[in-house]
Order: structure tokens, then sequence, then C-alpha cells
């Protein structure tokens, strides 16, 4: 599938791929911090931002689709930086094509199995009888009923579009995502592994990446460093956006 993307800056690709119900526009200040230094990819996976739907939603049909985008770009050799699904994402990737993965970086997720944890948010979503509303706050108070929870119903609220006519649609595919959500806690096959140097980065207040999962890490990408953002939780980039690129460009550079 081709997918939709936004380049910023000169230098050494760096692919950045976002998370479940997120889109390239999550990463654009980030990007343009590290614009400087390196040649920015942002990319809307399948079924959100302005990427095409499917009804198919999953971590082989991901990477294959970040392998036509690479061949498309003719890009031979990339860093690669994923967060949550995006993370997973890329770390199917990188342990299927090693060859095309200089430095992996990986964002508040790890290889291990997640049981599914997004009903909530799907349900919030769902509650929104988008052909009833006329207006964004009637969507974001709904939103609030049942999430109570001012930041990610901000970051849902972005999403949302005004279609000609006036009514509204969701930039994600709703539906096929629903449908599809259980696959986004997949975890990697046993024998994947990833040679090169790679770089964890958790929320100190995320419970995503424990302690414990330092070992199964190391067991597919044996030269993995783990990094820890204390005053951030799950959405690292957003909440510590300075110390973020800090830890970004010193991997990159150093490594």
């Amino acid at each position: 599938m081709l997918l939709n993307y936004k380049v910023l800056g000169e230098g050494t690709p760096l692919l950045i791929l976002h998370g479940f119900l997120g889109s390239l526009d999550n990463w654009q200040s980030i990007a343009k911090e590290l614009s400087s230094t390196y040649k920015v990819y942002l990319l809307d996976f399948r079924n959100h931002g302005k990427s095409a739907h499917s009804i198919e939603h999953n971590y082989t049909l991901m990477q294959r689709d970040v392998l036509q985008f690479m061949d498309d770009q003719n890009i031979r050799l990339a860093h690669i930086l994923g967060h949550s699904m995006g993370g997973k994402a890329a770390m199917f990737f990188a342990t299927q094509h090693p060859e095309m993965v200089d430095q992996l970086i990986v964002v508040d997720i790890g290889p291990k199995y997640y049981p599914p944890h997004h009903q909530n948010i799907l349900s919030a979503l769902q509650a929104v009888n988008l052909p009833a509303i006329n207006s964004r706050q009637e969507a974001e108070r709904i939103l609030m009923e049942y999430l109570n929870d001012i930041g990610i119903v901000q970051w849902l609220m972005k999403n949302l579009k005004r279609e000609s006519g006036e009514s509204f649609s969701w930039k994600f595919n709703l539906c096929g995502l629903a449908k599809e959500f259980e696959n986004i806690g997949e975890a990697l096959p046993t024998d994947a592994y990833f040679p090169n140097s790679t770089l964890f980065i958790r929320g100190g207040r995320s419970n995503y990446i424990l302690d414990e999962d330092i070992e199964v890490i190391t067991q597919h990408f044996p030269t993995a460093m783990l990094s820890t953002v204390s005053l951030a939780g799950h959405w690292v980039h957003a909440e510590q956006p300075e110390e973020f690129v800090a830890l970004i460009r010193n991997f990159l550079k150093n490594h």
C-alpha cells in the first residue's frame, strides 16, 4: 500500500513511525528539530492519517508497507524510529530487513505480547454518532464523558475532520481498526533478531516496558540500550520533547 508521507530536512534518512490512532502530524515538531541533521520521513500507516484504509491491519502488512515505501523512495539504508504500535512495526521491519536499518529507536513498547487495552478509547470513539453531531464541541463532550482525560481527548480530536456538506469523519479507519485491534498487541516472533545498534526509550510513568522485560529485549536486540525519561508517560516525545530529542541525537551520533 502507498503511504502518505512528509519529508523534512536533508542528510541521512530517518523514518518516524507513529502509534495506534495517531498520524504523522503528531511528530512534526520532533521531526522539525531533527531535520537540521537528518532527512526525516514522517509516515502515515495504513488506516491512519491520510493513508488509504484497508480491512486488514497487522504487523506483517505494516512492515511490507514500510518496505514498499523505502523501495519507492530509493532508500537503501535508514535509521528508523517508532513509537508504540510504530515501535512494534519498526521491530518487525528491522528483524526481517536488518540490512536496511542502520540504527533502530523504539519508544515505549517492547517485543512482548500486550493484551488488548484500547477498548475504552474505541468505545468512546464509537459512541460519537458522526452523522448526528453539528460541531467539534459535541464530539469532544461525548469523548470526555467516556474517557474523562482531556489530554487523550484532545489527541483524538486531531483526527476529526469536517467533510463537504458540514458532516464529520475520522481520519483513521475506526471500523477496520476496531475489528483488527487485537493484532496491535502481537509479540515479535521468538527467532526475530536484529544485531545493529538499538535504543529503547521508556517513560518513567509508563508501564509498557518493565524492568523484567529487559531480558527478552536483549534476546531479540543484543546491543540494545534502555533509557528512561523519568517525568514522562507513554507519549514520551510529547511530554518531554527536549529530553527526548537530546536522547535521539546522542544515540544516532555516538553509536
